[in-house]
């Protein structure tokens, strides 16, 4: 089995993880992109792990388009399926070998994941916990106080970095769609495997240790652009949901209110507003040129991206 299953890592100046991240990867082949790092990466990589597959980038891809360049070189070898790795995360010694037995079994789900602690291993990841709230499934909380956690827990999403796609849901519903750079591509990809009716489970007993940290953010001192890139992301993540109960008409009317908003701050002569509402109305107009393809696309069978 350890050579049917790819582990896949895409690498931007990562340097102060990656010796425990692929250390951790046991005996899998290893994919890494990496994104141009400027920090050594590639050279400690080089020396250090010379089994890697290191396929070098020119530029910073984003995390979609790179792990798509894995996929495809994966699946070119007949891989069974490949494991996304965060940069910087670890995999306890069994993680893939329980989340691939299970998927024998459970044919039925797109992605699996293990329980993702943060990077003590003493906490759950604080995203993570919040992904197994009681709204998204009713039962892992309960379990874990009442009876032990077994079992597979079914819910809408959880984040990549640490995901086992089997080659069924790479054939049938592909890679990560490349309007997104960073941030959405794995909202949207569990969005299309809902769609076309594949589960998402996150397997009892198995585990990641994600090491990141949090920044709390203020919305209120939000750079110029960082305010466009938070839209960006908001924006697409809804609009080029397949799943979304309203038509390709609700992506026109959106555009049409944005419009609506402009026009009527400029109206009441609150220029400033306007101008930035204008802005952010011309960036909409081509985000929904790239979502209306988009949805078209994914609404179909097919490994597409890869």
């Amino acid at each position: 089995m350890k050579n049917k299953i790819y582990i896949v890592i895409v690498t931007y100046n990562g340097m102060k993880w990656l010796d425990e991240c692929l250390s951790s990867t046991g005996p899998y082949p290893v994919i890494v992109i990496d994104n141009n790092s400027k920090d050594g990466s590639v050279k400690f990589i080089e020396k250090n792990y010379p089994n890697v597959i290191l396929l070098k980038q020119q530029e910073n891809l984003g995390f979609g388009k790179s792990n798509n360049i894995g996929i495809k070189y994966a699946l070119e070898q007949g891989c069974e399926g490949v494991f996304l790795l965060n940069q910087d995360a670890y995999l306890a010694e069994d993680t893939i070998s329980n989340l691939y037995d299970f998927y024998q079994n459970n044919p039925e789900y797109g992605l699996l994941s293990p329980i993702h602690l943060d990077g003590s291993g003493q906490l759950l990841d604080r995203n993570f916990s919040q992904y197994m709230e009681y709204d998204h499934n009713n039962e892992f909380y309960s379990d874990a106080l009442l009876r032990g956690l077994k079992g597979c827990y079914d819910v809408p999403f959880v984040n990549a970095a640490a995901w086992f796609l089997p080659r069924k849901s790479l054939e049938d519903i592909g890679g990560f769609d490349p309007i997104f750079h960073h941030y959405g591509e794995d909202d949207n990809y569990c969005q299309r495997l809902r769609y076309h009716d594949f589960k998402i489970g996150v397997l009892a007993d198995t585990w990641v240790r994600h090491d990141r940290e949090y920044k709390i953010k203020n919305n209120l001192s939000l750079t110029h652009t960082d305010y466009f890139k938070k839209s960006e992301h908001e924006f697409k993540k809804s609009m080029a949901n397949i799943g979304f109960q309203s038509s390709d008409h609700e992506v026109k009317y959106t555009l049409q209110r944005q419009f609506l908003k402009t026009t009527l701050s400029a109206f009441k002569g609150k220029l400033s507003l306007a101008k930035k509402q204008l802005q952010l109305y011309q960036l909409q107009k081509k985000w929904s040129k790239e979502i209306l393809r988009s949805r078209a696309i994914n609404r179909e069978k097919g490994a597409h991206y890869i």
